[in-house]
């Protein structure tokens, strides 16, 4: 018969790994319970969300531009997977101490799940059940942790009682087989990987946002814009194949911002309010936009974030009203030279006013690529602002224009240390031949696309290995918003080769000083090296 032990014997039974397996089950049902609570109360209150957009708001300059070198458009699940890798380090950790004693790792899952409810707490419109979830979470936690410690496998060798910890009523430990803690371990981690599936998949299911934007129809635009012809690539007539397309898909259109679960908004309760230094303060409703006298336009986005030679740039069409028409009815008062766009999750940017109120066409955009806003490009309602980089003037799920001053007021990245002024760089990207490919010697289309936004590209040219810069042939104009594509063709000769591109606005030819990102976009020349055999 084996006697009684004492808690500290309990607390010591087992091995340290199978105390961290038993931490990391116990994680996952917290957060799989934590996700199904999240999708009752609001998908924004998820843990791993709100901890997640609080990181994000604490990222350096430096380090965010590190994160989208690295990881492109996938950096939220880079940082999704950064987050699990260390929930499971420190489930583990609460599972070892337990082990030993359960008071320090009860208090590991405490501290977690305290600190993700006021994550949550204090995101932007957190309502007074954010921290719910979080806290919830962890009181599952608590309860199958301590579980599992209770029914850790029997060592090899029992542990030495403390004699000092040790009291005479003190339950004994319920040893468990390997076989049957593993499997107990197995479906404790399979609940909670079910539940989180099963409570993101809630969460969207039955979030206003995705029933409103299928039932949305958009009205015909006052100032409609057709496909401009001949816009796509061509050298002798014949189309130029494998050249990102003109108008890039809204499926394929980069994504960079700070929201890891997008705003769910009805647009029924939307509404933009337009105040500061302003002679009238306006509300808007999404009816009343939509009612409004809405035109398209082609325009180009890109990211400042985007390298020389990147893929943070796309091109669409885009349907709104122009924000001028809004400003206008406020009537921003003279000393005014900036405009701080807010959106619903608390993103500024920092939009010089006179790109809001020339003839250009910034919008309050409500359509892409003729349906209604993706969620994740900002529905109902996002800015577009043709000539600057986003950071400083696409917001998102756009909620609110104060009319201010640079000197009075800064924005979301701008307190991170970017440009506060963040115009567009001429830029061009070599698409073919691809960095680093080998092709045949001869005849080789050299083509790519080139974009000088609110100025226009009047030209490209293509050097080879540092020799003569050489004129491309343009494609169409689809108007000076608007990317243009390019090609050449080279006489190739077998070797390795060096290509390089640069485009021309009406002011002159792109520079190729090389910058970094930081602080307002980066620069320098698109260089491609290939190989070239033998025919």
């Amino acid at each position: 018969m084996r006697r009684p032990e004492s808690a500290a014997g309990a607390r010591l039974a087992g091995t340290a790994t199978a105390a961290g397996i038993a931490g990391i089950a116990a994680g996952t049902l917290t957060l799989g319970a934590a996700a199904l609570v999240a999708a009752v109360v609001s998908p924004a209150s998820d843990p791993l969300v709100a901890l997640g957009e609080t990181f994000i708001d604490a990222t350096p300059a430096w380090l965010k531009n590190f994160a989208v070198r690295t990881f492109g458009t996938s950096d939220k699940l880079a940082l999704t997977v950064g987050m699990l890798i260390v929930v499971a380090a420190l489930a583990a950790l609460a599972g070892v101490l337990a082990r030993r004693r359960w008071e320090l790792g009860a208090a590991v899952v405490v501290a977690l799940g305290v600190v993700a409810g006021i994550a949550a707490a204090k995101r932007p419109g957190a309502g007074a059940l954010a921290p719910v979830p979080s806290l919830l979470g962890a009181i599952v936690g608590l309860g199958a942790l301590h579980a599992l410690i209770r029914r850790l496998p029997e060592p090899a060798s029992e542990p030495a009682s403390s004699p000092a910890a040790a009291r005479d009523d003190d339950p004994p430990p319920r040893y468990a087989s390997r076989r049957t803690f593993l499997r107990t371990v197995g479906l404790v981690t399979l609940g909670g990987a079910l539940a989180a599936v099963g409570g993101r998949a809630l969460g969207v299911g039955h979030r206003t946002v995705v029933a409103a934007r299928a039932a949305l129809h958009l009205p015909v635009a006052t100032r409609p814009v057709a496909l401009p012809a001949a816009v796509d690539a061509s050298l002798d007539g014949a189309p130029v194949a494998g050249l990102d397309p003109w108008v890039t898909p809204s499926s394929d259109f980069y994504r960079i911002d700070t929201a890891l679960s997008v705003p769910d908004i009805d647009p029924d309760t939307w509404s933009l309010r337009v105040h500061g230094l302003v002679e009238h303060e306006v509300t808007l409703t999404f009816a009343e936009l939509l009612a409004a006298d809405l035109v398209e336009a082609w325009v180009t986005l890109a990211c400042v974030s985007n390298e020389v030679g990147g893929n943070l740039v796309g091109n669409a069409m885009w349907l709104g009203l122009p924000v001028r028409e809004v400003l206008a009815r406020a009537v921003p008062l003279p000393d005014a030279d900036m405009v701080l766009s807010r959106s619903s999750d608390g993103f500024t940017a920092s939009t010089p006013i006179e790109a809001l109120t020339d003839a250009r066409d910034a919008l309050l955009a409500v359509g892409m690529n003729g349906a209604p806003l993706p969620v994740q490009h900002g529905f109902p309602v996002r800015m577009v602002v043709p000539g600057l980089y986003g950071y400083v003037s696409a917001t998102k799920w756009v909620v609110d224009l104060e009319v201010t001053r640079f000197a009075d007021a800064t924005a979301y990245w701008t307190e991170r240390g970017w440009s506060d002024h963040g115009p567009v760089k001429t830029e061009s990207r070599i698409e073919l031949p691809r960095s680093g490919s080998s092709v045949k010697a001869g005849r080789v289309v050299v083509a790519g696309t080139a974009w000088a936004q609110h100025r226009g590209v009047v030209g490209v040219e293509v050097r080879v290995d540092d020799g003569p810069w050489q004129a491309a042939t343009l494609a169409a104009d689809g108007g000076i918003d608007s990317w243009r594509q390019w090609a050449l063709a080279w006489d190739a000769t077998p070797g390795d080769h060096t290509l390089q591109c640069r485009a021309t606005d009406p002011v002159g030819p792109q520079t190729g000083a090389v910058a970094d990102v930081i602080p307002d976009g980066a620069t320098g020349l698109h260089t491609v090296p290939v190989h070239v055999k033998s025919a």
